[in-house]
């Protein structure tokens, strides 16, 4: 079996997490996009994230089986101890533990970073049961990744005509200390994972 490789995302990723991400905007709704974002789009999410915060890819072989990235759950100075996650994984390769190896990755990055909470927004069917467009998938991989729920939003996303509830859940990975240290940019400490 191939192993999974890390790597930090290159604006050359784009077109392959255009195709990656593009299944999930027209098929699911595990995205609340509902058009699938130009190339140009995906190079300038990749060069403003890197800007302060991790944008991974995972490699199986030569080819980018998915990626990850971590931004500001609210761009406000007091929430900076806050990040939202997020994971996509090329729908031919679940279940090769690309996915875990993104999250461990990113987590191991943000406790360097400082930060105090991870959170996920999640898109969940209304009625708790899965349908064609959305699996129970993303809040399980949450659930035993540590996530706790934290709230729940109720028919606030419409997608494929139909209501979708959004759950937020959250990890801490530090403790809420009187005089949290201010998170450390990314860009500071990314020698010390990648070359």
């Amino acid at each position: 079996m191939t192993e999974v490789v890390l790597r930090l995302a290159r604006p050359t990723d784009a077109a392959a997490i255009q195709r990656i991400y593009g299944y999930y905007v027209e098929n699911t709704a595990i995205t609340c996009e509902v058009a699938i974002p130009s190339m140009a789009d995906l190079t300038e999410r990749i060069k403003k994230t890197q800007q302060r915060f991790p944008y991974l890819v995972a490699m199986l072989g030569d080819q980018v089986a998915g990626f990850a990235y971590v931004s500001p759950a609210n761009p406000r100075y007091a929430y900076q101890w806050t990040v939202e996650t997020s994971i996509y994984v090329d729908r031919d390769c679940r279940g090769k533990h690309v996915g875990t190896k993104l999250y461990d990755m990113l987590e191991k990055i943000c406790r360097q970073m400082k930060v105090v909470n991870m959170t996920a927004h999640i898109v969940y069917p209304h009625d708790g049961q899965p349908d064609q467009h959305l699996t129970l998938a993303s809040p399980k991989f949450h659930e035993a990744y540590g996530y706790k729920l934290a709230g729940r939003f109720y028919k606030n996303v419409y997608k494929f005509d139909k209501w979708y509830d959004m759950l937020w859940m959250e990890k801490s990975i530090a403790q809420h200390g009187a005089a949290p240290t201010p998170i450390v940019n990314f860009n500071k400490i990314k020698a010390q994972f990648f070359n």
